[in-house]
Formats: structure tokens, sequence, C-alpha cells
């Protein structure tokens, strides 16, 4: 007889977790009736067998790691519960048996062992720090000491929608010169190897009457269609070349400044690792996790070396027993204003409340900047487009003019 977990509602209120052996789902069901409970799920148990076979394997490759987003939904799910009053265990139990995705449902598993083994929660998460990162584990930790984790877990899957919205907007704003940047490649791969090859005949026995730019064209399209493949290996080779480079640690900080100094984007990026600095700090402080503790994970998140470098800096300061503010005011990484109203929240003790009302006021300036970058890049990519095509057009109609203007 197979067997069914499920989650019901007691007559209490109380929301009770188990698994019930029955012919099928409607029978459990009926069965969680008769005794007094509301039904919310019931749902079938799969075997050792099924679970780890050829099946489950696959699904389990094409799921892929775990995204953001499935972390969100698994940390509003734990929120939720937990201020039902269920108890951890149960909870994790609970969410592990409604999670789709086979390789996240392991680690809740993971994570329920963990804690009935008798580890605390913050312990269990640290064991995946790719997944859940630093501030997710020491805001838990922090909130494990005080005691308001339901709360806590709501201000961190908060965080993480905003992490996740922001990355929405950076990606959304790369998408659209992206498609015009590759229609202009491929438009462009299409004249020199298939129209411009039709007019070797035409031009074939008169290059002495060819303007300069026909000539470079020609020779051009002869390269890419005949050897080809030395144009594939060469695009793959700068490719991996700037990937690799990007890797190491000199060309990562060059990358990283040269997107500080672009004049068309730095005002976007400069937005953007502001704000996710304060916004991480802000939340850290208002957690209660330790000053040096919380100075360490927000260079780690903030997503540019010059930014980390900074955030090291302070550290090392308010390490030697100086404030916050006098460091930040000497980078130039952050504007006046903002080192000055962190100092005034320093000195007023409500530093967290500074940091949130001024990475809100960033995050408003990064979808103002993200706009006006889209609107500036659309125009540029359509002249440089139409400058192309117009170029390579010029070049095959103007001997042609010049050819009829001879015989005539």
């Amino acid at each position: 007889m197979p067997n069914y977990r499920y989650q019901v509602k007691t007559t209490a209120g109380d929301l009770q977790i188990g698994v019930l052996a029955a012919d099928s789902v409607a029978t459990a069901a009926s069965v969680l009736r008769n005794q007094g409970h509301r039904v919310v799920s019931v749902s079938p148990v799969l075997s050792g067998a099924s679970s780890s076979g050829l099946g489950a394997r696959l699904a389990e490759i094409n799921a892929g790691k775990p995204k953001q987003r499935h972390v969100l939904e698994f940390t509003t799910q734990l929120a939720v519960m937990i201020r039902a009053g269920i108890n951890l265990r149960a909870a994790l139990d609970g969410i592990a048996d409604q999670t789709e995705h086979p390789n996240f449902k392991k680690i809740i598993i993971g994570l329920k062992t963990d804690v009935e083994s008798g580890k605390q929660f913050s312990e269990a998460l640290a064991r995946h720090p790719k997944l859940f990162g630093p501030l997710y584990i020491n805001m838990t930790r922090a909130s494990e000491m005080s005691g308001s984790f339901s709360k806590m877990l709501d201000r961190i899957s908060g965080y993480i929608a905003q992490e996740i919205e922001t990355r929405k907007m950076v990606v959304g704003a790369s998408i659209y010169p992206g498609v015009i940047g590759t229609m202009a490649v491929a438009v462009t791969i299409f004249l020199l190897t298939f129209v411009l090859p039709k007019f070797r005949a035409v031009f074939q026995g008169k290059e002495e009457v060819l303007p300069w730019a026909t000539k470079f064209l020609m020779g051009l399209s002869d390269f890419m269609v005949n050897y080809w493949y030395f144009v594939i290996a060469a695009i793959l080779l700068v490719i991996g070349s700037i990937y690799a480079v990007a890797k190491t640690e000199v060309g990562g900080w060059w990358f990283d400044k040269m997107r500080l100094t672009v004049p068309v984007v730095k005002g976007m990026f400069r937005a953007l690792y502001i704000g996710r600095s304060l916004h991480t700090m802000g939340q850290l402080i208002n957690a209660g996790v330790p000053m040096l503790d919380t100075l360490a994970i927000t260079g780690d998140i903030s997503g540019n070396r010059m930014y980390k470098a900074m955030w090291r800096s302070v550290y090392s300061s308010v390490k030697q027993g100086k404030k916050i503010a006098q460091p930040l005011q000497k980078t130039g990484l952050l504007p006046q204003a903002v080192g000055q109203m962190i100092a005034a929240g320093e000195e007023s003790g409500k530093l967290g409340e500074v940091l949130d009302e001024i990475s809100a006021y960033y995050q408003k300036q990064l979808r103002e900047k993200i706009k006006a970058v889209t609107s500036m890049i659309e125009p540029i990519m359509i002249i440089l487009m139409g400058s192309v095509v117009g170029f390579i057009a010029m070049a095959i109609i103007l001997p042609i003019f010049k050819m009829s203007s001879l015989v005539k």
C-alpha cells in the first residue's frame, strides 16, 4: 500500500504534517477528514527505487543548480510556517515535500537532517555557502541569538527579492543593445559572404577604377568566404582571451574600473554598487550582526573590486577603533553627501535606518539610470548599424555608377 505525505489543519487551528498509508489520494484525504482535520495537501511519497532511478537522476541533471528564486520561495515559506507555530524540523519536512526542484529538495532534506542531529540552522546553512551566502547565514545566526527567527526570515526574503529585481533590471537593460548588436553583426556577415561575391563578375578586370572601399570589402569578403574557419577561430580566441583575462586579479580589476569610468554606463554601475553595498550593510546592522562581520560581508557582496577594497579599508579602520564615515569620505567612491549621512547615522545611533533610506534612494536612481542608458544606447546602436550597412552599400553602388559613366 503506497504512502502519502499530508498537511492538515487540526481543530485547534495548528498545521500538522505526517505520512499515511492508503489505497489512493482520495482515500487518504477521506481518512484525514474523518479524523476531524481540514486537509491542506496530500501527495504520494516516492519509493527509494523510483527516487534513485535513472529518471530521477536525469531530472536532477536537467534541473541544474538551484537559483536565487528557489531560495526566495524557500525563505518565504519557512517564515510563514515558523510564524504559524510549526517547529523548524516539521517546516523543513513540509517544504521539502512540496519542492519540485530535485537538487534543491536534496539540500532542504540535508538541512532537516542537520537540524535533527542537533545543529543550529545557521550551521546547516553554512554547509551550502554558495547557495545561501554569508548574509543569509549571518542574519540567521543573529536571529537565533535574539529569538526573532520569523521576522529575520521576512527581512532576508525581502533582501533576496530586491536583489533579484535589481539583477533583472540590469540584465533587461543589456538585452536591447545585445539584440541590435547581434543583428548588426549578422547583417554585416550576410552582406560580406552572400551579397558581395555576386558582384565579383561585375567588377572582374576593372580593379583599377574601383574605389579603395570596394577593394577593401572585396578582399575582406574573399577572406571570409575562403578562410571562414580562421575567422571563427579568431573570434573564439578573442572571446576566450577576454574571459581568461577577466578571471585574473589584474584583468578583473581593470574591467571593474572600466565599468566606473565609461561615460555611458558609469552612472548606472555606480548606483548599482552603492545601493547594493549600503542595502546589505543596513540589513546586517539591523539584524544585529557584529560591525566587523558586517563590513567584511558588505565588501564581498558589493560586486566590484574597487568597492571591495574600499570596504576592506573601512574594516581595517574600524578594527583600529575609528568610525565608519572617516575612511569612506577619503575614497572618492561614495558621494560626499552619503559620507555625511553615514556620519550622522553613527552619531545618532540610527545607522541602520539611515543606510536603508540611502539604499532605497539609490535603488530608485538605478532604475532611472537604466532607463537613461537604454535610451542613449538605442540611437547609438542604430547609427552604428546604419553606418556599417551604408558603407557596404556605397562601396557596391559607387563603382557601378562610375563604370556606367565611363561607358557613356
